[in-house]
């Protein structure tokens, strides 16, 4: 357990660490001054702040302005926070595989995939939304049974709970095409729900060292012993508690931006936060429980 100035400077020192490591050979700017508020700071206030629940850019700037002023003197206006925070959209990536390939995640013998919703409206309300009109399409959440107007996320997940790989397509995205960019950095079982379910796949995937398990539809007859198929199914139960907190405590589903940039930034954050919290808790017997992180 931390408390919350201990937590802060955890995760400044990690990203102030793995960012310096990272920009050794090229610079962040290309050109012109370094910004009076450091690119870790920022970074460092986006996670605190994720993990507390804060998800807009101007609560994070209205919060830090009000409580940590002293920690961060040269916090400034709240455009130039945004902007600056934008631009780290990249860096907040980077960071992240960074971060997940120190925690072994990458070389897990386990992954697992699946996909959440990220609507911009719902069907009442979807022919008078105009943003993002040459990217978002309507698609169906079956786990839901909604249909919506937005994109879709797709995560890949170590054993251990890791994110490994995110992406994000159009709601009608095909789950198996976009398997293809997530899959060329890990080995071993991948287990995915019955939308990934294929035989041509499967083979296709085995030239590349992963072994597809789905479970089969109701339909379709199961060779595999019973024992092994009720281990998928347990198994898979980690993936839903990673989306779970995605969704409920990082806010993954809400699109609070206009443009690809700011949502790639925000969406880039969340991702970071979540593996920030499981590298901070990666000693405790349940990692992936994030509410004893901080002291009440």
């Amino acid at each position: 357990m931390f408390s919350i100035e201990y937590f802060i400077i955890g995760v400044f020192c990690k990203i102030d660490e793995l960012l310096k490591e990272i920009t050794t050979e090229q610079r962040v700017r290309a050109k012109g001054f370094e910004p009076a508020l450091s690119d870790s700071e920022v970074m460092t206030m986006e996670i605190v702040a994720e993990y507390q629940g804060i998800e807009t850019d101007i609560g994070i700037w209205k919060y830090f302005r009000k409580h940590w002023r002293e920690w961060f003197p040269a916090l400034k206006s709240r455009t130039t926070f945004v902007r600056q925070a934008a631009n780290l959209w990249q860096y907040k990536a980077i960071l992240q595989q960074k971060l997940a390939e120190q925690l072994g995640a990458l070389d897990d013998d386990v992954h697992l995939i699946d996909g959440v919703p990220i609507p911009l409206c719902y069907l009442c309300r979807a022919s008078r939304c105009r943003s993002f009109s040459d990217m978002a399409d309507y698609g169906y959440c079956a786990a839901k049974d909604m249909h919506y107007y937005g994109f879709h996320g797709h995560v890949l997940i170590s054993g251990s709970g890791v994110i490994t790989q995110f992406a994000l397509t159009p709601a009608n995205g095909n789950e198996r095409e976009t398997l293809w960019d997530l899959v060329s950095n890990i080995h071993g079982f991948l287990i995915g729900d019955k939308g990934y379910l294929s035989q041509p796949l499967k083979q296709d995937l085995q030239t590349f060292v992963v072994d597809l398990q789905t479970a089969l539809r109701s339909n379709m007859h199961d060779s595999r012993p019973r024992w092994w198929v009720r281990l998928i199914v347990k198994v898979r139960r980690l993936i839903e508690t990673v989306i779970g907190q995605l969704v409920g405590r990082f806010h993954l589903d809400k699109v609070w931006a206009r443009d690809i940039w700011h949502l790639s930034s925000r969406l880039n954050r969340k991702i970071l936060a979540h593996t920030m919290c499981f590298w901070l808790n990666r000693y405790s017997f349940l990692p992936l429980q994030f509410e004893d992180l901080l002291d009440s």
